[in-house]
């Protein structure tokens, strides 16, 4: 079969199509061909080296997928040959950038029809940490204000509908006149150019807003600088979720900037909270439910073939794309740009 194997680490023309031998299920597990792969900032950290659980090469990228079940392996029971699913994977593997791929059961949903794959593919990464952070994390409340940091991000723009459907008063934070237009087409009821604005304004815009009280729930998905301004913009007994540095910088902070309102500060890393003992299927099974029934919508900004994943990752890192960035594996599906 083809795949994308990282035989170096490096920047995106180490992205080349390869023969592999055809992966054979084991017992627990099925084996899918794979029509559709999401595109995550996870996989250009490993690509490049710098991500925290990379094993060193080669390694196939790739975290989700939607397919159909070509083989099953034994004692694979609620499965049959042919069924549409969803796949999940871990940093290293199996990887989906690949014709095939053999997953366990246990990372396998199947998907309802009338969902597209690219849309489905999009889920187990950015908008499962979304939902699961506002959710669960956030115990996010209709009538309650949620700040949404780099909001058009693959988290932040899943994180503005997530909330906004569940009843909640949206401030949205992004980078540029276009990505606040766009979030608020997402639903964002207030939005804020964080470029526009220095760290005290954004506050002070932040206060006003809401009376000076601040936001209930802050979902901060850049870190570095920008986490001290998230404790100050938290109402009292709010929740701070953070679960990403891509500022690639400490945060300096003041304990009075929290303690005294009651804040808590929660923190999020997908595959450390699987390997707590998170499932995360009854989760994505409600996520796919709400795309199916249009409550949620999934922006898919660009698919390429997977002969392109170079252009993929090229377009991902641009921070130019507004949606998610997705692999098809049919040939003839790639549409760049």
């Amino acid at each position: 079969m083809r795949a994308v194997v990282v035989e170096a680490f490096g920047g995106p023309e180490v992205l080349n199509v390869v023969e592999v031998a055809d992966p054979s299920p084991g017992p627990g597990q099925v084996l899918v061909q794979i029509e559709a792969v999401g595109v995550n900032r996870a996989d250009a950290l490993l690509r490049s080296g710098r991500y925290h659980r990379a094993d060193p090469p080669p390694v196939i990228l790739g975290l989700e997928a939607a397919g159909t079940i070509s083989v099953l392996g034994e004692r694979t029971h609620g499965f049959h040959v042919g069924q549409r699913v969803l796949m999940m994977g871990e940093p290293n593997a199996p990887g989906f950038y690949a014709e095939q791929a053999v997953v366990p059961t246990e990372q396998v949903l199947a998907l309802p029809d009338g969902v597209d794959p690219f849309h489905a593919a999009a889920l187990p990464v950015a908008w499962l940490t979304a939902w699961y952070c506002l959710t669960t994390l956030g115990e996010i409340q209709p009538g309650q204000t949620v700040l949404i940091h780099a909001a058009a991000s693959g988290v932040g723009s899943a994180a503005v509908q997530i909330a906004a459907a569940a009843g909640a008063r949206v401030i949205a934070a992004a980078g540029s006149k276009e990505k606040t237009a766009w979030v608020a087409e997402l639903g964002a009821h207030e939005v804020l150019d964080s470029r526009e604005l220095s760290g005290d304004d954004l506050l002070d815009q932040v206060k006003a807003l809401t009376g000076g009280r601040g936001a209930e729930v802050v979902l901060d998905t850049v870190g570095g600088e920008v986490f001290p301004l998230s404790l100050k913009a938290a109402a009292p007994g709010g929740r701070v979720v953070a679960l990403a540095n891509v500022a690639l910088a400490p945060s300096v902070i003041d304990t009075r900037d929290f303690y005294p309102k009651n804040v808590s500060i929660h923190g999020y890393q997908s595959a450390n909270l699987v390997e707590l003992g998170y499932d995360p299927r009854a989760d994505l099974e409600q996520l796919i439910a709400k795309v199916a029934d249009g409550e949620l919508r999934v922006p898919v900004d660009s698919v390429f073939a997977l002969q392109d994943a170079a252009g993929a990752h090229r377009r991902l890192e641009s921070r130019a794309n507004r949606g998610k960035v997705m692999l098809s594996i049919s040939d003839g599906h790639g549409l760049s740009g």
